[in-house]
């Protein structure tokens, strides 16, 4: 009997979710058998069901949170009653060995708890922290929420069996906040399939007739800091009398109509542009075409301990970047970035100017950036420590007369 595996992933759609994907993949890959169960997308990834290279996927219908906490709080519900139903039917077509939960939210052990009575056991793929995502979202009048969602996030560390983490942060997390035992918690690094990242062409009419191109490639939420690049940007503008820039913003999420607005309100509709999601061939176009790409995630507690997808990205791309300074940001990118304390979007704005009148270093940090992302953060050897975990879970939690 095959070892069967079922995804959980509430926040985005599946393939397009590029973690998730490549989670699922190495482990089909292996010999696994793989069940991911995820919302629809909004644009992509419609069909009810659909087999994709040998990963069966069901999505369920989901209107993304509005409104503040009480949009979560229907959005999450809904979720949880689309995902235990598709669960259900699931285990009636076979045993379910593992089930491994994404979050956000912390809530989706409660569907583990479901399945543990047939001996499903637990593993938890911890994406977010979602105490300090709800904090950095409602800091007014959040202390209530804050609590619990810790209380969520504990319950779910002490059902797990087994935790993946996403770096060394979050690592430290589930050891000391959530209890897990060390040798139980495995970091696998969100890392660019580089296969999907690989120079193009430049395409110098993407610079819409300036001399540079800036780039942003990522979520725009309340929370990934797009807002603190345009106002950089006006800076850039306004007090250091820089019009040879356009700025191109490629990806979507609940913030891109507010930003879109902002980008009116601070003038820079001639200057920059919004794309919403795009094909892999334009992401590659654009980013060869780049001359330097944002980082703009804001410090804050959660921030601060996160790896940025879009960081390694724009690494395996040998494209230099601005950040501000983050802990994992700087773990990650190390000399490929230019790191800008506090928050301050005059000196993000300094930082970019520098950079592009610097094209030996841009160059210099480009390279570095690629040779770090093949050498030490790459799916490769995420890859290897993904499999070894779940060679542990079934060697520890699994008779062998079971499987």
């Amino acid at each position: 009997m095959s070892r069967h595996i079922l995804i959980l992933v509430e926040n985005l759609s599946v393939p397009f979710d590029r973690r998730v994907w490549q989670e699922s993949r190495a482990l089909v890959d292996a010999g696994y058998r793989v069940t991911v169960i995820c919302p629809m997308g909004a644009k992509q990834d419609r069909e009810p069901e659909a087999v994709v290279e040998g990963v069966r996927i069901l999505r369920y219908p989901l209107r993304a949170a509005t409104g503040g906490p009480a949009g979560y709080l229907r959005e999450y519900g809904l979720a949880l009653w689309h995902t235990l139903r598709l669960a259900l039917r699931v285990r009636r077509g076979g045993p379910i060995h593992v089930v491994h939960a994404c979050n956000p939210p912390d809530l989706l052990f409660l569907i583990a708890l479901v399945l543990r009575v047939g001996g499903t056991r637990f593993v938890f793929d911890h994406h977010d922290l979602v105490p300090e995502l709800f904090h950095s979202r409602f800091p007014r009048g959040g202390t209530a929420l804050y609590r619990v969602a810790v209380l969520l996030e504990r319950l779910t560390f002490l059902c797990a069996d087994e935790v993946i983490s996403t770096n060394e942060s979050y690592r430290r997390v589930a050891i000391e906040r959530g209890g897990m035992r060390p040798e139980r918690v495995t970091v696998v690094r969100s890392a660019p399939d580089l296969s999907r990242f690989v120079p193009r062409e430049p395409d110098p009419s993407l610079k819409r007739g300036k001399r540079y191109l800036a780039a942003y490639l990522g979520v725009m939420g309340p929370q990934d800091g797009v807002d603190f690049a345009l106002r950089a940007l006006a800076h850039l503008r306004d007090e250091l009398g820089r019009t040879d820039v356009h700025t191109i913003f490629m990806g979507g999420g609940d913030a891109y109509d507010d930003l879109v607005a902002l980008a009116h309100d601070l003038g820079l509709d001639d200057t920059v542009e919004f794309t919403g999601r795009v094909p892999d061939e334009f992401v590659q176009t654009c980013l060869s075409t780049a001359d330097i790409c944002l980082s703009p995630d804001p410090r804050n507690p959660l921030n601060d301990v996160s790896t940025m997808n879009k960081v390694v990205e724009y690494m395996a791309m040998s494209k230099p970047l601005v950040s501000f300074e983050l802990v994992e940001a700087r773990v990650s990118a190390a000399e490929a970035a230019v790191y800008v304390p506090d928050n301050d979007e005059r000196a993000f704005a300094v930082a970019m100017a520098e950079l592009l009148d610097d094209p030996v270093r841009r160059k210099r940090m480009g390279e570095f950036g690629r040779e770090r992302v093949e050498r030490e953060l790459s799916w490769d050897t995420s890859r290897k420590n993904l499999l070894g975990c779940y060679d542990r879970v079934f060697t520890r939690l699994f008779p062998t007369s079971v499987l």
